[in-house]
Parts: structure tokens; sequence; C-alpha cells
């Protein structure tokens, strides 16, 4: 269920033939959104794996040695703590580079327009 071939064409060639044009300040911040993105990305890929290796090692420890965890916890529930501490870390850690990485970008666009108001 997508846009129909005709439809997607006009709407392209509109969008090419548009009498407005994006300023640079426009493409900068598409440039910067994807970057923070990116960025983003990376942080929560390498909170991820790091989340997955310190919950993987004592949740199998303590399903081979706790007689409580050995009765109770089957390859299903294992499976679950360990990718859902791997889950929230990537988008905990993804969520506060993606928002540090906009402050930041806000701010040094902020500082920007000051100067330029000033001079």
């Amino acid at each position: 269920m997508g846009i129909p071939s005709e439809m997607r064409d006009v709407w392209a060639a509109a969008r090419k033939n548009s009498i407005l044009i994006a300023s640079p300040s426009e493409d900068q911040r598409l440039i910067n959104s994807r970057n923070c993105t990116q960025e983003g990305v990376r942080a929560g890929a390498k909170a991820a794996s790091i989340a997955c290796v310190v919950s993987a090692v004592p949740t199998l420890a303590a399903c081979r040695m706790i007689p409580w965890a050995k009765a109770n916890l089957n390859y299903t529930a294992q499976a679950l703590i360990i990718s859902g501490a791997s889950i929230a870390a990537y988008f905990i850690t993804a969520d506060k580079t993606i928002l540090a990485c906009a402050r930041r970008n806000a701010e040094a666009e902020y500082r920007k327009s000051a100067q330029g108001g000033n001079s």
C-alpha cells in the first residue's frame, strides 16, 4: 500500500520545480539533525552492546548457580532479561545523545544570531 507511481512522479516533479528555495540555514539545520541522529545511533549501539554483556553474565551465572533462578527462569526469560536491558540502554542513550546534540546546535545558532544582531 504505497503511493501510486503516477502520484509519486507528480509529487516529485512538483518538489523539484518548486518556487520556494531552501535557505542555507535550513540546509544546515537538516545536516545538523542528521548528524545528531547518527551520533545518537552510534552512542545507543555502544550502550546496548555494553548492557548486553553486563546483563548477560550475571543472568546466565545466576541461572546456573541459584536454585530459584534455575527452577524459574527458562531460556525465554533469560533472553527477555538480557534484551530488555539492551533495548532500554539503547533508547535511553540515543535519546539523551540526540537531545544534547540538539541543545548544542540551538545554543550555537543562538550565539550566531546574537553576534549578527550586535554587529
